[in-house]
């Protein structure tokens, strides 16, 4: 299916777009953690500047988020995840368009790119803006937020890394807070800030949250904090 985003023209991730097929294979090892260890693989390396501030996106869809905040905040990395080759290659093309060197945007599997790749306490801040809310109940272990990514989120966010969650998705908002309840132990629950590039009346200015404003749904959002 094509969402005809380019309007006939071609999309060009350039050096913006990486895709998960390509980097290197992990490692035999008897777990995924020595795994991880073994291949000493590092997605900071992909800036300039690797020892900047890090910030994940995970379902960046159109990456109006990352072209907007990377902008404002150049002195920070951003890394956004997608799953969808056409959101990606668009969001991709945008970036780099707008050449932006502070960002890059990865195709593939976000949960299993974070459990298999990424290293412990690397990331100040985990986006995740309107996921999607797989409404059916057998689709319900598609969701992001679930125990075992609770604490993967955990084990890479930095000291006091900040895990920030928007839903217009009223079921989705009540699973999400009951696995945040569960998992009082790794994070204390506070108030969502917005970020600095949301305009006036936005939580975050993402393409999802202003076509739903327009539908008139409702928001919720809620920060969880590393302890």
């Amino acid at each position: 299916m094509s969402f005809g985003l380019g309007n006939g023209r071609a999309l060009d991730p350039g050096e913006i777009g990486i895709e998960m097929t390509t980097l290197p294979p992990l490692p035999d090892a008897p777990s995924v953690e020595a795994a991880r260890a073994q291949l000493a693989f590092d997605p900071r390396r992909w800036f300039a500047d690797p020892s900047r501030r890090f910030e994940i996106e995970i379902g960046s869809g159109k990456g109006t988020f990352l072209l907007q905040q990377a902008e404002l905040e150049p002195e920070v990395n951003f890394l956004g995840m997608e799953w969808a080759n056409e959101f990606w290659r668009y969001a991709a093309d945008r970036i780099r368009r707008r050449g932006l060197p502070n960002v890059r945007l990865l195709r593939g599997d976000a949960t299993e790119f974070i459990r298999a790749r990424v290293p412990d306490s690397i990331a100040s801040v985990v986006h995740l803006y309107f996921s999607d809310p797989w409404p059916k109940a057998r689709h319900h272990k598609r969701r992001v937020v679930q125990d075992h990514t609770l604490r993967e989120f955990h084990r890479i966010l930095a000291p006091a890394g900040e895990l920030r969650v928007v839903t217009d998705h009223d079921e989705l908002w009540q699973w999400d807070v009951e696995h945040a309840e569960r998992a009082r132990d790794l994070f204390e629950r506070r108030d969502f800030a917005r970020p600095a590039s949301a305009r006036e009346g936005e939580l975050v200015g993402t393409n999802f949250e202003r076509k739903f404003r327009r539908e008139g749904r409702p928001f919720h959002a809620m920060t969880l904090v590393k302890r």
